[in-house]
């Protein structure tokens, strides 16, 4: 599934794949629009559809993850809101076991979030996900969305890496896409990032996982070869 031994860097996506995606999903589809259904004296369905038909239209560009944006948009302080509902931000399965693995095996971890940088800290404070990493970059700092060509470009100014020899892990289709043109060597889907929705289809031609339990294994037995360490630098 994963050529470890191709592998120094590993970029992984926030939320979907290390985090459970129920909790923005619970969010956008539920509390938020309840809570616009009520600064605004509607019904709550019709306050569901209207946000939704304004998200929908901005999705795939920076505005959709922006809770500036959102903020303005919407006459509601999304970060507040988010934060009413805060105890529902969790790991997904396995994740701090994979994460444990790979900086055991000196793989250097980046996350790659679309996630803005106000819910960004409010997650990193649930849930100390920034202590397992060795950085963190999100997309509002570099100007494009993930699945923008541009973040990739501003992200090789920003940190140098070589694309051949990094993995992405995302449970977006379109963002994985993206950083194959973008010449990342490796790419891992996830197929089930909501834990309260069933799991997706594979990627047609991509490889796919629901959870990390899946892949450890090829970790364990790959990534402490030492012609691989050698390669990543560390000794």
């Amino acid at each position: 599934m994963i050529d470890w031994s191709r592998a120094e860097t590993v970029f992984l996506d926030m939320d979907g794949t290390l985090l459970d995606l129920h909790f923005d999903n619970h969010f956008w589809l539920e509390h938020l629009p309840r809570r616009y259904a009520e600064a605004n004296r509607l019904d709550p369905d019709e306050a569901r559809t209207l946000i939704l038909t304004m998200i929908q239209a901005e999705r795939g560009t920076l505005n959709w993850y922006c809770t500036d944006y959102w903020s303005d948009r919407l006459s509601l302080d999304i970060t507040r809101l988010k934060a009413e509902v805060g105890d529902r931000i969790a790991w997904r399965p396995h994740v701090q076991d994979f994460l444990a693995a790979l900086r055991r095996n000196r793989f250097r971890t980046v996350i790659l979030t679309n996630c803005h940088p106000d819910p960004l800290r409010l997650k990193l404070d649930r849930t100390g996900l920034d202590t397992y990493v060795d950085d963190i970059v999100s997309s509002h700092d570099l100007g494009a969305a993930k699945e923008d060509q541009l973040f990739w470009q501003n992200l090789r100014q920003r940190d140098p890496y070589h694309p051949e020899s990094a993995l992405m892990v995302d449970d977006s289709f379109p963002v994985l896409e993206s950083a194959l043109r973008a010449g990342i060597g490796q790419c891992l889907a996830i197929l089930e990032p909501d834990s309260q929705q069933p799991a997706r289809a594979p990627h047609p031609s991509l490889p796919s996982t629901r959870h990390f339990d899946e892949i450890l294994p090829t970790l364990h037995m790959q990534g402490l070869h030492p012609t691989a360490i050698r390669r990543r630098g560390t000794v």
